[in-house]
């Protein structure tokens, strides 16, 4: 189903099909691309969604059917896993990537300059340009590996396509990534965009339009302008519709069956017709079915096994702390966990929601407070960012069934078999590593032995990356049907939303912590959060800057017989009282530091942005008379 062109098309993709080994991913797909579009590709895993996307960005060769892109167009692709050499910082890399912009020429003066403004303008503070990239974060390795390939072409591609751009990307880092498809500037921007996501938040403010690759469907996709809503809404009429359509063909093939069963003979030539109408209509019935039970799968099976304990608390915190080389992460919180609770983190990268987990955990003691846990101790079942519980060399078989060829699963035994297609694994994959399997696939591996350990406390960091959407809906069930406590960080909105009960927010630059009851509310606190640390660092950098023009020299007293040189005795006053205006300024700017840092202030936005004007107001005064005191220095000297 394609829409009719409107604009011109920048990418036409015809009668695509793909095949790895005896497993055929899809067939004979269709797929366009106009200025201006933002496809949102979907699909469920395995369904061959990077492999398109890599046909689409000529780097994987299709088996059937062929791609045509407009003259000239430039097309950058960002794949799901970054690769950078070791020893690259930010700006080296980006200036490397720079070097192959036409509009640099190979002039490496100007590819570093073109490498610094792409990264300023995705959001990279100075001070993290030259830090070494085995040092950053998973959300800014993904913000890098958009800046190169933007800068790889000037910083305007044609076509801009993106394997799970939001994977490891905090909340801040996904809106800015909707800010930059949805509201480009003339010097960086995209064309079009086609970007593979789970993330139906942000399907649902980015998308134009919304391709779902599933052999639910008769040309291998549906296409429906719009976002997530209208996507879901016009699936449901469509598959609906081909539900239908099985079941009247169904009864004309059993109305065929019973003429058949009375010896109808094939001499007669209306005979002979109507039973060779009834041979398609059965091949069309079993193609019908077919669709209609890829449609009905689903996600893969998930169910949690609670311990069956009945204590009423599991964990309480009180005025926990806990930071690293002099840096507190967090302070001051007040926590309960009982069974039933849905406890949601969030904050920034590098904030200390993985701190804040060991803490609760019992794997890491608190600087200042007490944790305590119920006796016996909770049983915690954790589900870790990295997927590193399993070798990757391990074979999935053991993997899943670690103690042999049965599981035994909330007082049922099962085969293993059984077992791997409660979570879609085709039988064959059973004797495969785990490092041959796609994300989507290792976190459903991850899953499935979870699901063997019996908890009262789950703890999920980062569950929804390489999971798909139907999956994620059954994840989401499942939480809700656990019996015991749920910890969860996520930057999904839309999981947060539909899970969470309560949400601690962190990253705030007093440390302080926020626990509110919903999802707008945490919103809101990450971000008066995030602008008081973008004041905090502002500030810091005027600071810096100051530091760096003004060196303060040991001031000597002048020559008894010597004059005052050429410093006017206003001037000379001035001077004189420039340290203690410089002292007075600076306490001024501090305690504009600590309004803004105030967490009854950053709970009245009007009240935060008049203490961030005066923040704002103060660093201009602290840097003026730096400045005028370095004048009348030189002038004083000269």
């Amino acid at each position: 189903m394609q829409r009719s062109p409107r604009l011109p098309m920048l990418l036409v993709a015809s009668d695509l099909s793909k095949s790895h080994g005896l497993r055929e991913l899809f067939r004979s797909v269709r797929l366009s691309v106009a200025e201006g579009d933002r496809v949102g590709l979907i699909g469920p895993n395995g369904a061959g969604k990077s492999t398109l996307l890599r046909m689409l960005a000529g780097a994987e060769d299709p088996d059937d059917g062929a791609v045509r892109l407009q003259r000239g167009a430039s097309v950058v692709y960002v794949p799901q896993r970054d690769d950078f050499a070791p020893g690259l910082t930010p700006r080296t890399a980006a200036a490397t990537a720079a070097l192959r912009a036409p509009s640099v020429h190979g002039d490496a003066h100007e590819a570093d300059v073109l490498a610094g403004v792409v990264l300023g303008k995705l959001g990279f503070p100075e001070s993290r340009m030259d830090e070494p990239v085995e040092r950053l974060s998973g959300g800014w390795r993904k913000r890098l590996s958009i800046a190169c390939g933007l800068a790889s072409v000037g910083g305007t591609p044609d076509l801009l396509l993106l394997d799970e751009p939001t994977n490891h990307l905090d909340v801040a880092g996904i809106e800015w990534l909707e800010r930059f498809l949805t509201r480009p500037t003339n010097d960086l921007r995209a064309g079009a965009c086609v970007f593979v996501t789970h993330d139906r938040a942000f399907l649902e403010r980015v998308a134009t339009r919304v391709v779902e690759l599933s052999r639910a469907y008769p040309e291998g996709t549906l296409a429906v302008d719009g976002g997530w809503r209208e996507f879901l809404r016009r699936r449901d009429e469509f598959l609906a519709a081909q539900a239908k359509a099985e079941a009247t063909l169904a009864n004309e093939v059993r109305v065929d069956d019973a003429w058949l069963a009375r010896g109808a003979k094939a001499r007669r030539t209306k005979a002979k017709g109507r039973i060779e109408d009834s041979a398609e209509r059965r091949d069309e019935l079993a193609g019908l079915a077919e669709r209609n039970a890829a449609a009905t799968a689903g996600g893969a099976r998930v169910d949690f096994t609670a311990s069956g304990r009945r204590t009423r608390r599991l964990v309480h915190a009180t005025g926990i702390a806990k930071g690293f080389d002099g840096r507190t992460l967090f302070r001051d919180l007040d926590l309960e966990l009982a069974p039933g609770d849905r406890l949601g983190l969030m904050g920034p990268n590098g904030s200390g929601k993985s701190t804040m987990l060991a803490v609760l955990c019992g794997e890491l003691a608190p600087d200042a407070g007490t944790v305590r846990h119920a006796d016996p101790a909770p049983r915690v079942v954790v589900l870790r960012q990295q997927r590193t519980d399993i070798p990757p060399q391990t074979l999935l078989r053991d993997a899943i069934c670690p103690l042999g060829d049965f599981v035994d699963f909330q007082g049922r035994t099962m085969h293993i078999t059984a077992w791997s297609r409660q979570f879609l694994f085709k039988d064959a994959q059973l004797l495969q590593p785990v490092a041959s399997l796609s994300g989507g696939e290792r976190a459903r591996a991850h899953i499935a032995r979870m699901m063997l350990e019996p908890a009262d406390i789950l703890v999920l960091d980062e569950p929804t990356n390489d999971l798909d959407i139907p999956t994620l809906e059954v994840l989401e069930a499942a939480i809700e049907q656990f019996p015991g406590a749920v910890v969860l960080v996520t930057h999904d909105r839309a999981m947060l939303g539909a899970v969470a009960r309560t949400i601690a927010v962190i990253g705030a630059p007093d440390a302080s912590v926020s626990v509110v009851a919903s999802l707008e509310q945490a919103l809101a606190a990450l971000a008066r959060a995030e602008q008081g640390s973008d004041a905090a660092a502002r500030a810091d950098a005027a600071r810096d800057a100051a530091a760096r023009a003004v060196v303060r020299e040991p001031r000597t007293e002048p020559e008894a017989a010597g004059p005052r040189r050429k410093l006017s005795f206003k001037e000379q006053r001035e001077l004189d009282s420039m340290e203690t205006a410089i002292e007075s300024a600076e306490r001024a700017h501090a305690a504009a530091e600590a309004r803004v840092a105030d967490p009854a202030v950053a709970a009245d936005h009007v009240r935060m942005a008049a203490a961030c004007a005066e923040l704002e107001r103060a660093q201009s005064a602290v840097q003026a008379l730096y400045a005028r005191w370095q004048e009348l220095e030189s002038k004083r000297g000269a």
